[in-house]
C-alpha cells in the first residue's frame, strides 16, 4: 500500500483520470508529484501532526495534496469551496491551518481566506494569484526525494453543519510508517472486492468524506479513479462505459436521477464492467433502491457511517431484499439503541443509535459537543434514531432534531420523503415540521417540481393522494409548497435551511419567496 511501490510496478497505470477530458495522472507522476510537495511543505517548516487546508475543485492536484500530506504525517483538511467566505476562513482557522493549497479559479475565495488566516505556506494551483507561490514552480524546484521517516497522516474532516456551525472531526495520528494505510485501504478489499484492477468512479466532491477516503483507497489497492467534476445523470453512465468502471458511489438522489433517465436513455450504455455499486451519506427510499437492483442487479451495497469514523454497518443486495430498509448489520462493535434514559431498547423500538467497543474521536476545539457524542460507558454517538430488528440488523428513522411531533405522535420525514421520492414529478423532495395551534406541528413537504410548470395546486393534491396510497394519512403532508431543496453534495438534505425559512410559518399559510402555492389540505 506504499505509493512508490505501486508506482514502481504500475508507473504507467493512470491513477486519475479525469472524466471532463480524460486526461490522466499516471502512478509515477503522482507518486513523483506528491514527494515533491511533501518536501516543499517540509522546506517550507511542516512537520509531522502540522496541517494542511486544500481548497481546490475535483482534479489531480486535489489528490496529489492529499497524498503529500498523507505521507508526511500532516494532518489534512479539504475545504468546500461551495462555503460563504466566513464558513471558510472560520474552518482552516479552526484547524489551525499552516498551509493552503487553493485552485486559481477560486481565487477570491481564497484571497479572503488568506488574508485573515495564519499561514505560513500559500500555493496556487492552475495559475498565479497574488501573494501565492506557484504550485508547478514550487514542484519543480523541490527534491523529488521521499521526506525522511515517512509516516502515515490523517484527514480531519468538518461535520456538514446541517445542525449548527461545522466541527472538526480529529482522529489521532498513528505514527505508523507510511504503507501501513488507514482501516479503509484494508476494508475495500475485503468488503468489495477493490484491487489492482479496479476502477473507481468519483461521483461526487473531494472535500467530502467518502469521495476522498475512496478515491485514495482505491489508489492504496493499485485502481484507477475516474473522477467527475460535478454530476450528471447520463455522463455517468457513459464515464462507466467509456472506463469500464468496476465500482461507483451514489448518493441516493443520483439514483433519482438516473431512474428518471428515459429509458432508451438508460439502455444505450453498456454497463456490464460494474462489480459494485456502492451507496450511503442519505437515506434511499425503499422504491429507488428496489428499482437500481432490478436495472444492474444484486449488486448494489450499501452502507452507513460518519466521519467520526465510530461505526460502519454494511448490506449487500440479497440480504437488504430480505431485510428491506435496513442499513445492515455493523462491522466493528456493538449497536445498542437507548431511551432518552438511557436504557436499551428491545427489537423494533425507536432510539438513539449508541456504539459501543469502537473508536475514540474528538470534535476539534469542542469540548462539550465531544462530551455530548459519548455516554457514562463510554459509547458514543451521532445522533441518529433508529431501530433493530430480531436478527441485528440496523433501521435508521432520522436524526432527533428531525423528528416531527403532531398531536403527541412522533412522525419521521424520511418516511414521508421515500413516499413521494418516485413520483413522476418529484425532483426533490424534503419533508419538516411547521407550527400548528391545534396539533403543534404539522407535516409540510416541500418539492422540487421537474418541470417547474407543473407545480400547482391540482398537483398538490395529486401529490398528498399519492402518498396516503402508500403510508398513513396522519403522516402525510397537510400542505405542500413548491420550490427548490437545499442539499449538500453529500446529498444530505439541509433540513435546519427549509425549516428556518419557514420559522414564521402559522398554521394555515407560509411565507417564502421562492414558494409558488401553499394550501392547508384536511
Amino acid at each position: 500500500m506504499h505509493l512508490s511501490t505501486l508506482a514502481a510496478a504500475q508507473p504507467n497505470k493512470a491513477a486519475v483520470i479525469i472524466g471532463a477530458d480524460g486526461s490522466a495522472t499516471t502512478f509515477a507522476e503522482l507518486d513523483e508529484r506528491s514527494r515533491r510537495l511533501a518536501q516543499a511543505l517540509a522546506a517550507r517548516g511542516l512537520r509531522a501532526g502540522d496541517h494542511l487546508a486544500i481548497l481546490v475543485e475535483n482534479r489531480a492536484a486535489f489528490l496529489e495534496a492529499a497524498w503529500a500530506a498523507q505521507r508526511s504525517g500532516l494532518y489534512y483538511t479539504p475545504v468546500n469551496w461551495h462555503l460563504s467566505a466566513a464558513e471558510a476562513v472560520y474552518i482552516v482557522g479552526d484547524c489551525e491551518a499552516r498551509a493552503l493549497v487553493a485552485s486559481n479559479t477560486l481565487s477570491s475565495l481564497a484571497a479572503e481566506v488568506a488574508a485573515v488566516s495564519r499561514l505560513d505556506v500559500k500555493l496556487a494551483v492552475g495559475g498565479p494569484m497574488p501573494g501565492f507561490e506557484d504550485y508547478e514552480a514550487v514542484l519543480t524546484e523541490a527534491s523529488p526525494d521521499p521526506v525522511p521517516d515517512e509516516r502515515e497522516g490523517a484527514y480531519m474532516f468538518y461535520s456538514s453543519g446541517t445542525t449548527g456551525r461545522p466541527k472538526g472531526i480529529k482522529p489521532k495520528l498513528s505514527g505508523a510508517p507510511f504503507g501501513t494505510g488507514l482501516t479503509i485501504d484494508a476494508m475495500l478489499p475485503l468488503l468489495y472486492g477493490f484491487g489492482p484492477d479496479s476502477v473507481y468512479l468519483c461521483t461526487g466532491p473531494l472535500y467530502h468524506a467518502a469521495p476522498l477516503g475512496w478515491s485514495l483507497g482505491t489508489q492504496r489497492n493499485g485502481g484507477s479513479v475516474v473522477i467527475m467534476d460535478r454530476f450528471d445523470a447520463e455522463s455517468a453512465l457513459a464515464l462507466i462505459e467509456r472506463h469500464r468502471v468496476t465500482h461507483a458511489q451514489f448518493v441516493p438522489t443520483m439514483f433519482v436521477r438516473m431512474l428518471k433517465l428515459p429509458e432508451d436513455v438508460r439502455g444505450r450504455y453498456d454497463l456490464s464492467s460494474l462489480q459494485a455499486v456502492v451507496h450511503a451519506a442519505a437515506p434511499c427510499p425503499i422504491p429507488v433502491k428496489e428499482a437500481m437492483i432490478e436495472w444492474l442487479g444484486p449488486i448494489v451495497n450499501e452502507y452507513y457511517s460518519g466521519s467520526e469514523g465510530n461505526c460502519f454497518f454494511a448490506i449487500d443486495s440479497p440480504t437488504w431484499l430480505a431485510h428491506k430498509g435496513s442499513v445492515g448489520k455493523a462491522t466493528m462493535g456493538t449497536v445498542h439503541i437507548l431511551d432518552e434514559d438511557g436504557r436499551d431498547l428491545p427489537p423494533g423500538e425507536v432510539g438513539t443509535v449508541w456504539m459501543e467497543g469502537t473508536v475514540q474521536f474528538e470534535y476539534h476545539n469542542d469540548a462539550e459537543k465531544t462530551a455530548g457524542a459519548f455516554n457514562d460507558r463510554g459509547w458514543s454517538t451521532l445522533g441518529d434514531l433508529g431501530h433493530v430488528d430480531g436478527d441485528g440488523y440496523l433501521y435508521l428513522s432520522d436524526r432527533r432534531a428531525d423528528l416531527i411531533l403532531s398531536g403527541g405522535v412522533n412522525i419521521y420525514p424520511q418516511e414521508v420523503e421515500e413516499a413521494l421520492a418516485l413520483h413522476p414529478a418529484v425532483a426533490d423532495v424534503a419533508v419538516i415540521g411547521v407550527d400548528d395551534e391545534e396539533m403543534g406541528q404539522r407535516v409540510m413537504a416541500v418539492v422540487q417540481v421537474e418541470p417547474p410548470a407543473e407545480a400547482g395546486p391540482a398537483l398538490e393534491e395529486e401529490l398528498i393522494a399519492y402518498c396516503r396510497e402508500r403510508i398513513a394519512h396522519f403522516k402525510c403532508p397537510r400542505s405542500i409548497d413548491f420550490g427548490d431543496v437545499p442539499r449538500l453534495p453529500s446529498g444530505k438534505v439541509l433540513r435546519r435551511e427549509v425549516r428556518d425559512r419557514y420559522a414564521s410559518a402559522r398554521a394555515a399559510s407560509v411565507t417564502w419567496t421562492s414558494r409558488l402555492t401553499t394550501r392547508t389540505v384536511n
